[in-house]
């Protein structure tokens, strides 16, 4: 078994919104990704977590992101929160930098893991045939 990943940006823009939840439906994961210097985006997550309920199957794989972390001297949303937040939702929780390169890899890293783990309990794959997820990424800090 492998998996496609492929991802779709829209920034959390409102625009966005009637074409968004068409994606949620065939969906394995799903990253939701705040600013870190803009607490309205770490609050527009409950919003964002319930569209993605309305719409996406039930055994979706969430993760967690908070995006910027390099900017610590303009950071308002705490870590320790976030994580809190991430912990009671039972999904992981990363920190990034798109800029920097940092943890960028892991977060994708670690939604294919939990993609992969989740369709390991859904089908019973013979010995011969595992599961696999391949993630060939560049991690290259954005000029």
């Amino acid at each position: 078994m492998s998996a496609f990943l492929v991802q779709w940006d829209t920034a959390g823009q409102e625009r966005f919104r009637t074409i968004t939840s068409s994606y949620y439906r065939g969906a394995h994961g799903i990253i939701i990704v705040y600013d870190v210097t803009d607490m309205e985006s770490f609050n527009n997550i409950k919003q964002w977590l319930s569209e993605i309920d309305r719409y996406a199957s039930d055994n979706l794989c969430k993760l967690l992101v908070g995006n910027k972390c390099d900017l610590v001297d303009s950071k308002v949303v705490d870590t320790e929160k976030a994580k809190a937040f991430a912990d009671s939702l039972g999904i992981p929780f990363i920190e990034t930098s798109a800029k920097e390169s940092i943890n960028v890899e892991e977060a994708f890293l670690t939604m294919s893991s939990e993609i992969k783990k989740r369709m390991a309990t859904q089908t019973q794959p013979s010995v011969e045939r595992r599961p696999t997820v391949h993630v060939h990424m560049k991690g290259q800090p954005i000029q």
